[in-house]
């Protein structure tokens, strides 16, 4: 029998064919912008499990979603990751695995998650130069992260990315480092406004500077604007002849930056998130373990949907309940 699915929709007409699960609220590095001091535990750590993660993918596959994004806190330090990579590999219906990594044990680990079925790499390089990367980080491991990359270059991965938060350090020194970075590397880069969250007020407003000095560099040096994909995420990526790579913005301070919201979260612990900038959340958890009937777990969260909001409130400074990034992955 062919696989048929429903569509996933809010009350906005908007359709939601891309997921972003948390896998661990766990992070090892100790990044300006998110966790300065570091993660510290403060409950017991019962993440979802790599069936209840398939239950719930398989769930989200029936109604639409195609693609899947691994996020953290930092997806790598769950020595489990791969078996999470192959049980969502094995569901039908989702055509692209994804992940979002710190690069900590990208070299190692690559060619292991590859193997077990990721089909798309993102990762988090704030900087290329070497003691401005620690500075951010709290890690002085910008080579290996960068070895990684290459070493990830090499295993057919659909598509391989950086991110990179854009801060007033790292703008002003400019952005013709990316752009030879990307000009032999088949990568896109995309640079990420500052966001505000609860617990970085004041580092926001010392650090925070306007995407548009990225796309306004980009559109001097030549560059064009590309079409997004269907299920893409919410970059603007640009082009350019005499580069192999891309390179693009995130703006969520951007008018009509929520207009064409396409994804939904689900944090570690299996609650629904509408919006990475909200309050509360949609437990799901108590429906994940039952494989063979899913009608009430896709009940649940179709009727989620009618409360998510038409965009975030970030331009009023109302971040929602989020403390910190790693919180809900990004």
């Amino acid at each position: 029998m062919a696989f048929e699915v429903r569509n996933l929709s809010d009350g906005f007409g908007r359709s939601f064919s891309y997921v972003r699960l948390s896998v661990t609220e766990v992070c090892n590095f100790r990044c300006t912008y998110c966790l300065p001091d570091g993660w510290k535990k403060t409950r017991p750590l019962s993440f979802l499990t790599p069936a209840e993660t398939a239950n719930l993918a398989a769930a989200f596959a029936e109604v639409g979603v195609s693609k899947i994004r691994l996020t953290g806190g930092e997806p790598s330090v769950r020595p489990d990751l791969a078996e999470i990579i192959a049980h969502l590999a094995a569901v039908e219906g989702l055509t692209k695995i994804a992940m979002t990594t710190n690069g900590w044990n990208l070299e190692r680990r690559v060619t292991q998650w590859r193997n077990a079925g990721l089909s798309h790499l993102n990762v988090s390089v704030d900087s290329l130069d070497r003691q401005r990367f620690h500075e951010i980080t709290g890690h002085d491991r910008l080579p290996a992260v960068l070895a990684g990359i290459d070493r990830a270059l090499g295993l057919d991965f659909a598509s391989v990315k950086l991110n990179a938060v854009l801060l007033k350090s790292t703008a002003e020194a400019g952005f013709d480092v990316w752009a030879e970075f990307v000009r032999h590397r088949p990568v896109a880069v995309r640079f990420i406004e500052l966001m505000r969250t609860g617990d970085n007020a004041d580092y926001f407003a010392a650090n925070h500077v306007r995407g548009s000095i990225v796309t306004d560099w980009l559109e001097a040096a030549g560059w064009q604007l590309q079409p997004k994909l269907k299920d893409g995420g919410p970059a603007n990526e640009y082009a350019h002849p005499d580069y192999v790579g891309r390179i693009g913005l995130i703006a969520p301070y951007a008018a009509g930056f929520c207009d064409g919201c396409n994804r939904l979260r689900v944090t570690a612990r299996g609650k629904l998130r509408l919006c990475l900038f909200g309050e509360g959340g949609c437990d799901l958890r108590d429906l994940l373990q039952r494989a063979d009937d899913r009608s009430a777990l896709i009940e649940r969260i179709s009727g989620a949907l009618t409360g998510k909001p038409a965009g975030h409130r970030l331009k009023d400074n109302l971040p929602g309940d989020l403390r910190y990034l790693a919180e809900l992955g990004g």
